[in-house]
């Protein structure tokens, strides 16, 4: 069971859910009978969970039922060369979704995507992705009153990131071959095989 945003959740729910997670037992809508269940919980949050139960906004024992093993995901800003997989990845979901043709963004577009802060982290990826294949623009920042503006980055580190980024999608496509990798981006191995360094990428 995923309980996304579980910060969100109301304490009377929570304290429904910590029963469930102590007992392992539910009871369905409209009925007084226990039912056993095995269930085993992921939960995801934005939020800083201890501090919230520290204030006595979470739940404490619920926190510490939950905190078994902890995975810290960075937010999409600070993995910027996992923009054009997981793009690619949304376009095609979103294509099958619709029924519509998966077409890649322009350089121009994909460069745009690299610089963007991505205040909405992965789904607001996602969310853009649908809108391209839907014909509605691939900028970010668009479509939505909350999001933030584009991130005002100097050129020179704009160029680098989605330099980097095109670098790993070239490898990650060609099984980190640096030879096939070097000719679909037009440049020699030698070159490639040095801002793979730079970069600190693996091949």
């Amino acid at each position: 069971l995923f309980l996304d945003e579980i910060e969100s959740m109301p304490m009377q729910m929570q304290i429904k859910l910590l029963r469930v997670l102590q007992e392992r037992v539910v009871e369905r809508l409209g009925s007084n009978q226990a039912v056993q269940v095995n269930t085993r919980v992921v939960a995801a949050t934005k939020a800083d969970l201890r501090a919230a139960a520290e204030l006595g906004q979470f739940r404490a024992d619920l926190y510490y039922r939950l905190n078994v093993v902890t995975l810290e995901l960075p937010p999409l800003r600070e993995r910027r060369e996992d923009i054009p997989l997981l793009f690619e990845h949304f376009v095609a979901q979103a294509a099958l979704r619709f029924e519509r043709e998966a077409i890649p963004p322009t350089p121009a577009e994909m460069a745009g995507l690299m610089a963007y802060p991505w205040p909405g982290n992965v789904r607001e990826l996602r969310n853009l992705a649908e809108r391209h294949v839907l014909g509605l623009g691939c900028r970010p920042g668009e479509g939505g009153h909350d999001m933030a503006p584009p991130a005002a980055l100097p050129l020179a580190q704009a160029v680098e990131q989605f330099e980097r980024a095109l670098i790993a999608d070239a490898l990650r496509r060609h099984d980190g071959n640096l030879t096939r990798a070097g000719e679909s981006l037009g440049i020699a191995k030698t070159t490639l095989f040095d801002k793979v360094r730079k970069y600190g990428l693996s091949s």
